[in-house]
């Protein structure tokens, strides 16, 4: 199939045919599926090409294989205007080589986290598909984040024109840093609401506002639609495939790779996005072995890889690496899809078992088409030593989320004596969870204050604190809203001025 012919369909068959940029601006399909491609296109530049390319170049290759109506113009502007300044270091996503694993470090944008390699680009996307789809309405971004994906959204559409955003987060289930990233944000058009429940149910909420029609006719009366910046967002997507290309490149420039050797890549994983393009990254032809999902002790993806069972009646558990304290993983219905044979209809009747009974399981058949995964956990003892082992042993400072993930990857290489070159994703700087990191490699921090802990560990690492740490030092609240997952609704009504 030619990348012309590329479209978009939900992933519960009620939509087809949809062109990228109408995928991006809609975010969630009518029927409650996610938007999928109609084929994966394949890379059309040489390794050897890609590996002399800077990230900007490499993110024009990738993205415009997937979101084909978009013109070579329009992509290069929103690619430009993404990955600048905003940025800390000049090659966007650097990897680091410590303790025989690769770091591919995700976190040098302005919120310190890996969402910002997608959501400094979406706004671009969006605005631009508003503009080619003639869309009159102001568009209202609704998130539900587990503490990085609503900052880094926030960051990205503060004061954009046309647009506003709405960022919920479950109060008491994010580290104190991601709360104050949030509540400090500047820009007339964002808004913060904290609610009483955990991230299920703030993601729960979010998808009933996107699934309620009469609401959404409402919004339309007033001048309103509905837009998301979650990675059930095709365009929260697409962008976070370009990293491990470039990662891939790199290593192959660096001489640590052969061009075609095949490389195992560790994710920390909550929502299966992050993994999900590391997955889509080996369709569009990277060489890629093992794709290894690490979880916390919320393991509700470990135990689907392991028994084909998707199971969320469980215990949710709030650890240290917050992003990933997630039991219903949104992305993974994609991949559900996928396996089987993009088959609609039955995707649709396992989403719906999900919603009704809490669980669902998949055929062999399907689960033979996932063999590319591999699941493993780490609990938060195995995190902390694992963060303390690699400092010790390398001087490098992880975050807690990719502390799972070394875990999880060393844990990996015992049991299987897999020696394949691996990139782990590290997904956040040790500063946004600086309590969590000084504990694990000095122990108990007493009484100090957060800021305390920050300079510490500044004096441990000698790595400079973030820009985006320093802002919020000294920065007013300006968010302080609060509600029941029930009345998020009304919430947004609110407002909005509904």
């Amino acid at each position: 199939m030619s990348m012309a012919n590329l479209s978009y369909q939900s992933t519960r068959g009620g939509e087809k045919g949809l062109t990228a940029s109408c995928a991006i601006l809609k975010g969630l399909a009518e029927d409650g599926g996610l938007y999928m491609p109609s084929s994966f296109p394949k890379l059309e530049v040489s390794m050897e090409k890609l590996a002399g390319m800077s990230y900007q170049e490499t993110a024009y290759e990738v993205m415009r294989l997937f979101l084909t109506d978009y013109t070579e113009e329009e992509l290069k502007h929103c690619i430009h205007c993404a990955y600048d300044s905003k940025f800390d270091t000049e090659e966007i996503a650097p990897l680091r080589e410590a303790d025989g694993t690769y770091y591919l470090e995700l976190f040098h944008g302005s919120t310190i986290a890996f969402k910002d390699m997608a959501l400094s680009i979406l706004p671009y996307l969006m605005t631009t598909a508003a503009k080619k789809n003639h869309v009159e309405n102001e568009i209202v971004i609704l998130t539900a984040t587990s503490g990085d994906t609503g900052k880094a959204a926030m960051a990205g559409f503060a004061d954009v024109p046309g647009t506003r955003i709405i960022v919920f987060y479950p109060k008491g289930g994010v580290s104190r840093v991601q709360e104050l990233q949030m509540v400090t944000q500047k820009g007339d058009n964002t808004a913060v609401v904290a609610i009483h429940g955990n991230f299920d149910d703030a993601q729960t909420g979010v998808k009933k506002i996107f699934g309620d029609q009469a609401f959404g006719k409402r919004l339309a009366d007033h001048g309103f639609q509905l837009s998301s910046a979650n990675s059930i967002n095709i365009g929260r997507l697409v962008p976070q495939v370009v990293y491990y290309v470039y990662a891939y490149a790199k290593l192959v420039q660096k001489g640590r790779i052969k061009n075609g050797e095949k490389i195992n890549i560790t994710v920390p994983t909550g929502n299966f996005g992050n993994i999900l393009a590391a997955y889509f990254a080996k369709q569009i032809g990277l060489p890629v072995k093992r794709l290894i999902c690490a979880s916390n002790d919320n393991k509700v993806l470990y135990d689907f890889f392991q028994t084909g069972t998707y199971d969320k009646k469980r215990e949710f558990i709030l650890t240290s690496s917050p992003s990933m304290d997630i039991l219903i993983s949104s992305n993974l219905e994609r991949l559900i899809y996928l396996s089987a044979g993009c088959d609609a209809e039955v995707n649709k009747k396992l989403m719906a078992k999900l919603g009704t009974s809490g669980s669902y399981t998949v055929t062999e058949d399907m689960r033979g088409r996932m063999e590319d995964f591999t699941g493993g956990y780490a609990d938060e003892a195995e995190n902390a030593a694992e963060i303390k082992r690699l400092f010790d042993a390398a001087g490098y400072m992880i975050d807690t989320h990719t502390g799972v993930a070394s875990a999880v990857y060393r844990k990996y290489v015992a049991e299987t004596g897999d020696a394949a070159p691996t990139v782990i994703a590290s997904t956040a700087s040790p500063y946004k969870f600086s309590h969590s990191v000084m504990e694990a490699v000095y122990g108990d921090q007493g009484e100090k204050d957060e800021f305390e802990i920050i300079d510490d560990l500044c004096k441990a690492t000698g790595v400079a604190i973030p820009r985006a740490v320093e802002e919020i030092r000294n920065a007013g609240i300006r968010h302080r809203r609060e509600c029941d997952a029930e009345t998020m609704e009304n919430m947004v009504a609110e407002i909005l001025g509904v």
